[in-house]
C-alpha cells in the first residue's frame, strides 16, 4: 500500500509522522535525498528537515543522487525503512533523478509500500507534471530536462508553501492560474497531505 507524508516543511509537521507510521519508529533508517537544494543558495530547510528527523529518533543516511550510479542507489533505498526528499528546485531534482535512473528506483519503493517523505520539491515530483512550479522554481537550473513528467504517485498535485512566507504571493499567483485546470492540493508549511493507500488526509 502507498504511504506517502507530503510536506511543504518536515520540520513544521515532524510530530505528527509517528503516529502516521503506525509504529515505533526510533532506531529506524532514512535515507535522505538532499539533491533539489544543491543549486539554492538558501539550504537551511534542509538542516532543520534532517535535525527533525534524528530527533524523532532516525538514522539518517544522506544520498545525493548526483553522484551515486544506479546501483548503489538502489541499494541504499533498498536497505533503509524510509525515503525523505528535501526541498530546492524540483526541475534540478526531477532532471537528477531521471538521469541517475533514481526516479523509476524511488517510484519502485513506494509501491512496494515504503514510507516517502516529501519537503516542497519533494513533494511536487510525485505528481504526473510538475511544470505547474515554474513561476516558482528556475527551469535554467536543469538544462537538461526536456520532459516536465514528474513520479505520478499521485493524481493530484501538491502546492506546498501556501499562504506560508515569503513564498505567499507567488503562490496565489500559481493557485490562481491552475487552480481550475488541474487537482491542486495547497498546503501551508504547518499541514501534511496524508495519502495511505487510496485515502487522502490533509493534517494540521
Amino acid at each position: 500500500m502507498k504511504k506517502l507524508f507530503i510536506t511543504s516543511s518536515f520540520y513544521d509537521v515532524a510530530q505528527y509522522f509517528e503516529n502516521f507510521c503506525g509504529e515505533n519508529i526510533w532506531g529506524k533508517t532514512v535515507t535522505f535525498i538532499p539533491t533539489a537544494s544543491v543549486v539554492e543558495d538558501y539550504t537551511q530547510y534542509v538542516d532543520d528537515d534532517r535535525n527533525a528527523l534524528i530527533k524523532l529518533g532516525l538514522i539518517v543516511e544522506d544520498l545525493n543522487i548526483s553522484n551515486k550510479n544506479e546501483k548503489e542507489i538502489a541499494q541504499t533505498l533498498s536497505k533503509n525503512d524510509f525515503i525523505y526528499v528535501s526541498g530546492g528546485n524540483t526541475f534540478y531534482l526531477l532532471q537528477e533523478l531521471r538521469k541517475s535512473k533514481a526516479d523509476k528506483l524511488i517510484s519502485e519503493q513506494i509501491k512496494n509500500g515504503k514510507i516517502y517523505i516529501g519537503t516542497s520539491a519533494g513533494s511536487v515530483i510525485l505528481s504526473k507534471n510538475i511544470e505547474y512550479l515554474e513561476k516558482v522554481d528556475d527551469k535554467n537550473k536543469a538544462q537538461n530536462l526536456k520532459d516536465y513528467s514528474g513520479l505520478g504517485c499521485v493524481d493530484f498535485y501538491p502546492l506546498p508553501h501556501y499562504k506560508s512566507e515569503p513564498f505567499t504571493e507567488i503562490i496565489e499567483e500559481v493557485f490562481n492560474t491552475y487552480k481550475d485546470q488541474i487537482n491542486l492540493i495547497p498546503i501551508s508549511n504547518e499541514q501534511v497531505i496524508e495519502v495511505n493507500g487510496s485515502e487522502i488526509k490533509i493534517i494540521g
